[in-house]
């Protein structure tokens, strides 16, 4: 017998299915591009036939009708979410939103403690065995459907069947309603060059093999384009978009070490181009779980190292950030952040991400503030805070004092708001009164990776003011003879205003580069050794300067310093290095020598004073050469190197 046949009971127009909705009762709207907009447009024609009815969902992303104040005696919105269609009502006061953390929606929906009485749904028409599927959206939906008194569903043939738990039997829709129409497209925003600087950012931070959470939008769709050079990454996420098509697509999502459903993405809802839609439909490859499912943080603390990329209005200096709304104005809402910051934080080897463009409104207010607008809302605690991504950097919060914290995001705010930061942080004591600025631009062309003789990786990079906790730490690791050797004299202290004059480069006419251990998991990245040089502006050439914390010392890396200072020097337009180095530093005479620079020295009272000229250097063929003979690797080394 055909379906329709079958369930012809059931079968009413929207108008008839409308009218059978009681005045005063909560009625649940499908989510996001499954919302049943032929129903909804049938509940505004009929908008007399209610009063007093509590209409609520989590996200739509059709039109919401009876969010306008002329309707105000027959519906009042409750939002979960507010999205860009209810935002103005809840504005002014004429819709609800209700704050909440979106894995605990299904159950809330179950205890009546967020009652649904009514669900109006849309789900694709029933298979052989009588059940309809919710489609590309599951999330709260399931919840809704399964506790509402009267369900009333759209039976779209346009809707996609994804396999998970989406499935459900037909005895439990009391009404259905014929419809053929696509569903909702959200169009293509094309990332902008900062979005894209961010997503790079973001991707810098992500492991192959590892399990990532993403959303929509300009930034998270930057960062999964940038993760296409990644391998067998898994996907555990609220919902995704169709950049996770194009990594599937091109190899890079395999769900290999996926600890639960492997070898699938596991999601609660979807949305985005028809490609999309017709993508997932009936493909194994996806599975879709309610919300209290799939954002149930210890779930995701479960994954194979969950990385959860996640995006806020504002943070302060001390790391609390704002998510939901600018200032006493809700904007969007809790939804699953802090469920997967959280997971992601429990996770063994697990990176809880918060993106964020360093401005708004054209470059004229900073996103990072000294404190958060007056009633702007605090989603993700500074307890739970840990990276920051801007396109200026990204800041680790793990374990850092509010000074390191308050450093740190300043160093990653945009220059044109640093100053105002920083003289912010000193006034509320955040910081040391006399802390030195971050220079306007970092060189990150300058950043590379090398492999030391004992087969560890090590970062190669330009050093930044928030580096005092680890400059202090090098110095109070390092042997009195190193400290000899680097400074000529026995140093005991090296307080606060000493090292402060160490970070405080231009990365032009002085430049220090720094060696940092590249570490996984939680653990804290160390700096190992310095390198730097200072311009003598009379004769053009600078006085370089070498150490390197004892352990590390014989692994070939004072060679890569010289090396890397070199090329920037040169790229610089340097006419060559000087030093002074003692007699007894036998490994720092041996890196000069080994530089290939034509070295000149004068030997006096035990001290060599050296000039390295850069006219006679090693071809790039012979850097490349002697590269491969030592087994050297380096990653992304700048066109200007």
């Amino acid at each position: 017998m055909d379906w329709q046949e079958k369930y012809a009971d059931r079968r009413l127009s929207a108008a008839e299915a409308i009218r059978r909705i009681p005045k005063g009762k909560h009625v649940f709207i499908g989510s996001g591009a499954a919302e049943p907009m032929v129903l909804v447009a049938e509940l505004e024609k009929q908008a007399s036939h209610f009063a007093d009815n509590t209409i609520v969902h989590l996200l739509t992303l059709g039109p919401a009708p009876y969010t306008d104040a002329k309707y105000e005696a027959n519906f009042r919105h409750n939002a979960f979410f507010v999205g860009a269609n209810v935002r103005k009502a809840v504005f002014e006061g004429r819709a609800d939103y209700t704050p909440v953390f979106l894995s605990q929606i299904p159950g809330h929906i179950r205890s009546r403690r967020m009652p649904v009485d009514v669900a109006l749904v849309q789900v694709s028409p029933p298979d052989q065995f009588g059940y309809v599927n919710l489609g590309v959206s599951v999330d709260i939906v399931k919840a809704a459907l399964e506790s509402a008194r009267l369900v009333i569903a759209e039976i779209n043939p346009r809707m996609p069947v994804i396999y998970g738990s989406g499935f459900i039997p037909m005895k439990q829709i009391h009404h259905w309603v014929p419809v053929d129409y696509p569903l909702i497209l959200l169009p293509k925003d094309e990332p902008d060059d900062t979005a894209r600087e961010i997503g790079k950012n973001v991707a810098s931070l992500i492991e192959d093999g590892a399990t990532i959470q993403t959303g929509v939008g300009q930034i998270p769709d930057a960062a999964i384009a940038a993760l296409d050079h990644h391998k067998d990454l898994g996907v555990w996420t609220e919902m995704f978009s169709d950049g996770v098509i194009d990594l599937i697509e091109n190899g890079n999502i395999t769900g290999k070490y996926n600890t639960i459903y492997p070898n699938k993405v596991c999601a609660s809802f979807t949305f985005g181009r028809q490609r999309t839609y017709d993508y997932v439909d009936r493909n194994p490859t996806f599975t879709f779980h309610p919300s209290d499912h799939t954002n149930d943080p210890i779930r995701v603390a479960q994954q194979h190292k969950m990385v959860a990329i996640n995006s806020a209005l504002q943070i302060d200096l001390t790391g609390q950030v704002c998510a939901d709304s600018i200032g006493t104005k809700f904007f969007s809402g809790i939804g699953g952040q802090v469920d997967f910051i959280r997971g992601a934080s429990m996770c063994p080897g697990g990176k809880p991400i918060i993106a964020i463009r360093s401005t708004a409104k054209n470059d004229t207010i900073s996103r990072i503030v000294p404190t958060l607008d007056l009633g702007a809302g605090v989603v993700t605690s500074r307890g739970d805070v840990r990276y920051v991504v801007t396109e200026y950097g990204i800041a680790d919060l793990l374990g850092k004092t509010v000074r390191q914290r308050a450093m740190d995001l300043i160093q990653i705010a945009h220059p044109d708001f640093r100053a105002d930061l920083l003289a912010a942080a000193k006034e509320r004591r955040y910081i040391f009164v006399d802390q030195i600025a971050p220079r306007t631009v970092y060189p990150k062309q300058y950043e590379t990776v090398v492999t030391a003789k004992n087969g560890r990786k090590v970062r190669l990079r330009p050093i930044r003011v928030a580096d005092e906790a680890k400059m202090s730490d090098l110095f109070y690791n390092l042997s009195d003879q190193t400290i000899y050797r680097r400074w000529a004299a026995a140093i005991e202290r090296m307080p606060h205003t000493n090292i402060m004059q160490y970070l405080d480069v231009d990365y032009s006419k002085n430049i220090a580069i720094v060696v940092e251990t590249i570490e996984e998991g939680d653990a804290e990245s160390e700096i190992i050794g310095v390198a730097r040089y200072h311009q003598n502006p009379a004769n053009n050439l600078a006085e370089v300067a070498f150490v390197m914390r004892d352990d590390w010392q014989g692994q070939g890396l004072g060679t890569e310093q010289m090396r890397h200072l070199t090329r920037i020097a040169r790229d610089a337009g340097l006419l060559g290095f000087t030093g002074e180095v003692l007699a007894a530093n036998r490994p720092m005479l041996h890196v000069f020598h080994k530089s290939g620079l034509a070295v000149q020295s004068e030997l006096h009272e035990g001290v060599y004073s050296i000039v390295m000229p850069f006219d006679k250097l090693p071809t790039e063929a012979e850097d490349a050469s002697e590269d491969q003979s030592r087994g050297v690797e380096k990653k992304d080394e700048p066109e200007a190197f």
